[in-house]
């Protein structure tokens, strides 16, 4: 009851303050700060059990507060599990999906005009009622159109990119991408902002650091509350550090990365302490998806004992690492294994700030407050979604998948693997293979590398499906898609088309329909 006697506790204050009917000096809620890593693996912390034990703030971070062995993210790909967790929706219901083809993954680079829906409702958009100020600092990928600006989406503040650090381009065919401070292009990647690909030098991690250190002295100066969302991207392939990180560590150029962010988390939190504010500061770190492992290992983080990586629903492209910490609340020292999923950040900091989630529309989220203070577990189950398909459904120990895919044979034959050095016959297919009468089943707890179905003829297959089954079919028969946001479309609509290319019309059909020489990547 501590949680629920807290959110009211504030949603109370909140409506006497508004009311004019507050006593002086009543407090505030809390501030939120959701550090969001790019492509850091669930294997990636020391505290997760990397041997080189090269990231000391989070460790301690997490013997201050909680960690979380079992949080999922919403989607294997960047761009929809960001959608999620601001949402607190599967990206299939805010449209963040492809229909290009079936279960393919999809983002937001150049070439696509789609973005987040007018008619989602964005975690800064709902805090405002409660008198937050908002800033993102780093990756949007909601979309990179004029509609689709953060500052149109509830943040006060912006310093970051719509797009991943990718490049150099050629600035005719395809622009660098730009940096915005608000709604003024403050540079590009690459020219501005330089990121050197030979060394891994940029300076990019501690302009985002500095972003964040100077929003907080800024927000606690006008006594506000504020959320601020840190999405910095540095492990995210080509791998970025500053030049006083740059081969410090023993993991190559990805472990130097990850060893600027350890040290800038560690800053960020000794700020809150120093400005009397950490009791008073919620903070979750996490990741949008499993690492990398195409990128791996010179580019690429680790998954731990988790079968292969991003873009695939395996567990190594859904599971991340998750901490929670706020000193004086959430015990010190304690492990958590809830099943929680990023959009559960949504309704968790909603509860925090002392509002209700809309009750307009379905929303996914849980809130962890009970979970964090007070040790309760919710059932519930986790969907994997890879693009317009359910993949697979966890639920308890038990997870069964209805499709498997790693990526095709013709990718992986050009030397694109989502799964190195770990094939499990059956399992990682090239092919995409459909389970839907028999699914495959694993016990997660038995096996976390997905490597050993149970039987079909055991009782606990049985038992295992009886126990999913029915929230498989209560979920789709509920689901009401969005309007897809992530199709590929003709680079026309860009002002720019390959040769032969123009007439294809605003969005092209799947894959197949597709002329090769007009096809874009996966």
């Amino acid at each position: 009851m501590a949680a629920v006697a807290a959110a009211t506790r504030w949603r109370l204050l909140l409506v006497l303050s508004a009311a004019g009917l507050g006593a002086t000096g009543a407090p505030q809620p809390p501030n939120i700060l959701l550090l969001l890593m790019d492509d850091m693996g669930w294997g990636d912390l020391g505290v997760y059990g990397e041997p080189s034990r090269e990231t000391p703030n989070l460790d301690r971070m997490a013997a201050e507060g909680m960690l979380f062995p079992n949080f999922y993210t919403a989607n294997p790909l960047c761009s929809p599990s960001r959608a999620a967790l601001l949402t607190g929706r599967l990206p299939i219901r805010s449209g963040f999906y492809t229909t290009n083809g079936h279960a393919r993954n999809a983002y937001t680079p150049q070439e696509i005009v789609g973005g987040i829906p007018d008619s989602e409702l964005l975690l800064p958009e709902l805090l405002k009622e409660a008198g937050y100020t908002s800033k993102i600092v780093g990756k949007w990928h909601l979309g990179h159109r004029p509609q689709f600006h953060p500052l149109k989406h509830g943040f006060d503040e912006w310093f970051g990119s719509p797009n991943c650090h990718f490049g150099p381009y050629d600035n005719k065919a395809r622009p660098n991408i730009p940096v915005y401070r608000d709604w003024e292009m403050v540079g590009r990647f690459y020219e501005e902002f330089p990121i050197n690909l030979k060394t891994g030098e940029a300076n990019l991690t501690q302009i985002y650091l500095q972003e964040a250190l100077d929003f907080i002295k800024r927000q606690q100066a006008a006594r506000r509350p504020f959320f601020l969302h840190w999405a910095i991207d540095a492990t995210h392939a080509p791998v970025y550090a500053s030049r006083p990180f740059l081969g410090t560590s023993q993991r190559g150029r990805y472990g130097d990365a990850v060893r600027e962010i350890d040290d800038s988390v560690g800053k960020i939190l000794h700020l809150l302490r120093d400005l009397s504010i950490a009791e008073n500061t919620f903070v979750f770190f996490t990741s949008d998806n499993g690492a990398a492992l195409i990128s791996a290992p010179r580019q690429g983080g680790s998954n731990g004992p988790f079968l292969c990586g991003k873009q695939t629903t395996f567990e190594g492209g859904m599971r991340e690492p998750a901490i929670a910490w706020w000193p004086g609340h959430i015990p010190a020292g304690q492990v958590s294994h809830q099943l929680g999923s990023v959009m559960d950040l949504f309704t968790t900091s909603l509860s925090l700030a002392g509002l209700e989630p809309p009750r307009d529309r379905a929303i996914d989220g849980l809130d962890l407050l009970p979970t964090m203070l007070q040790g309760r577990l919710t059932d519930r189950p986790v969907f994997y979604y890879r693009g317009n398909t359910l993949m697979a459904v966890t639920r308890g120990q038990y997870k069964a998948h209805f499709w498997t895919w790693t990526n095709s044979w013709e990718e992986f034959r050009q030397g694109v693997d989502f799964c190195p050095g770990q094939n499990v016959s059956g399992v990682t297919t090239h092919s995409q293979e459909e389970h839907s009468k028999l699914p495959l089943v694993f016990h997660l707890g038995r096996d976390p590398g997905e490597r050993f179905p149970l039987s079909i003829a055991s009782t606990e297959y049985l038992d295992a499906l009886r126990q999913i089954t029915p929230v498989v079919r209560q979920h789709q028969e509920a689901l009401v898609p969005g309007q897809p946001q992530l199709n590929v479309c003709n680079r026309a609509v860009m002002n720019w088309a390959p040769p032969g290319c123009e007439k294809l019309g605003k969005c092209l059909m799947p894959p197949e329909s597709v002329p090769e020489k007009c096809s874009w990547p996966h």
